[in-house]
């Protein structure tokens, strides 16, 4: 469930928004429709790499009614690549306690690093869910570092679709074919671990791969 980068109203209502929008017929899962990592930096209000240093369970709400608790991690930022607008630096980040909410689970008080995207609710805390791309830093592939800094903020004009079966094709000229759950049955493949889709000058959008230089011509052009 893809979403714009819009400030949430408070992290109790997150929460029962996350209650309605899971299908009847997943009532003990949680459900997210598919999105590239570069759709992933393009829609969150904040993209950050941290560690995790501590977590604790905490209400939802003040509100006594309110039965919904979360977990809050407390997190050392290393980068932010996203979100200086809206947080300059961030110390807690709150998740779900039930899986079924769609909460992350997360290793504290290790050396592991991840990259976390998610949304800024009004009184500036962060809110993540399973729905956001979130990866233990070390599984992200040398294009995908490189593009946080700049290739995909750059390119979030362009649209990525996501092919399930044959056939597929765009259906606009700014549009990207998302085909690793086609070709390998899992999301997260090569092609979002190797490609970006990059914006032309003239409006029209395609996949790249490999060193992607900022300030002269892109000359690897590859179709996955």
């Amino acid at each position: 469930m893809p979403r714009g980068p819009g400030v949430a109203p408070g992290w109790a209502l997150v929460l029962r928004l996350l209650a309605l929008l899971r299908p009847p017929a997943l009532s003990d899962a949680c459900s997210c429709a598919p999105a590239h990592p570069q759709q992933h930096a393009c829609h969150s209000a904040l993209v950050i790499r941290a560690k995790i240093t501590s977590e604790k369970v905490v209400p939802a709400s003040l509100d006594p009614a309110d039965t919904h608790t979360m977990i809050r991690y407390e997190i050392k930022q290393i980068k932010m690549f996203k979100g200086f607008e809206k947080v300059k630096d961030v110390q807690y980040i709150y998740t779900p306690l039930d899986s079924s909410l769609c909460g992350v689970k997360l290793e504290a008080g290790s050396q592991k690093q991840y990259l976390l995207t998610g949304q800024v609710l009004n009184d500036g805390k962060v809110f993540i869910h399973l729905c956001n791309y979130i990866e233990p830093w070390e599984n992200l592939s040398w294009l995908q570092r490189e593009s946080l800094n700049h290739h995909y903020h750059l390119n979030c004009g362009c649209q990525i679709t996501t092919c399930y079966t044959v056939p597929c094709a765009i259906s606009a000229p700014n549009e990207c074919l998302w085909t690793d759950w086609l070709l390998q049955r899992k999301l997260y493949g090569y092609q979002a671990q190797h490609y970006v889709c990059m914006k032309h000058a003239d409006g029209t959008c395609s996949w790249y791969r490999g060193h992607l230089p900022l300030k002269k011509d892109l000359v690897d052009i590859l179709q996955p």
